[in-house]
């Protein structure tokens, strides 16, 4: 098995150009022995040959990876990636999991995924260094049309949430709800509301309520058919 972090999909790419593993091997300079191994995923990929098939392929390093993968006992979360250009690409692997964790962390993370039926279930995420990160997928509807089943949600627990933004939140004094709200701060209050505006908003007592946010939605992943 490979060691870094996720897979490629150069068969699929390969299907998709009509091309043989000698044809790319011509595009890339590399082997057809190597690019087999990569392609089956039997021997790991570095930084000059996920440059390489990038280029042969013309999509972003980013694309060479599926939407869903799963981990290897050995990943390594933050693998550089020269492009074409001297910006530093980064991409950590988030774990997705079916419902927002009290408190972001690594291990809990992890523990959310298993629990909530996504173990071995991650997304790739470029230029971030926020190791508490996840990624919630959306069971249901009751967001529409801004959120949809299915969708990935990246939630940042690092970035800082401003008034407007969407994040996942926390609230409530007897029995705390966390849910994936808009945020408006207001001198007195904090106003929650639901991201399509369906559902009356919640206004919150600062210093009174409870209320914390748990991370800041940065990006929307829709899931390939």
């Amino acid at each position: 098995m490979i060691s870094r972090s996720t897979e490629l999909r150069v068969k699929e790419l390969l299907r998709e150009k009509g091309w043989t593993t000698k044809v790319l091997a011509e595009k890339t300079g590399m082997s057809e022995s190597y690019l087999t191994h990569i392609k089956n995923g039997t021997r790991r990929w570095n930084e000059d040959s996920l440059r390489k098939l990038a280029n042969a392929f013309e999509v972003s390093p980013i694309d060479l990876f599926a939407q869903r993968r799963k981990r290897t006992d050995n990943i390594d979360s933050n693998v550089s990636l020269p492009e074409q250009t001297d910006v530093q690409l980064k991409v950590q692997i988030v774990p997705v999991v079916g419902d927002i964790p009290a408190n972001p962390s690594p291990y809990n993370n992890q523990l959310m995924q298993v629990t909530t039926g996504y173990k071995d279930v991650f997304i790739p995420i470029l230029n971030t260094t926020d190791g508490s990160m996840f990624s919630l997928c959306i069971d249901h509807n009751l967001m529409a049309p801004t959120f949809v089943k299915g969708d990935y949600l990246i939630i940042s627990p690092e970035v800082w949430t401003r008034s407007g933004d969407i994040a996942a939140v926390e609230y409530g004094n007897d029995t705390p709800v966390r849910a994936i709200m808009q945020v408006t701060y207001t001198d007195d209050f904090i106003v929650l509301e639901s991201v399509n505006h369906k559902q009356p908003p919640i206004a919150l007592v600062r210093g009174k309520d409870h209320f914390r946010i748990i991370g800041r939605v940065i990006q929307r992943h829709q899931r390939l058919a």
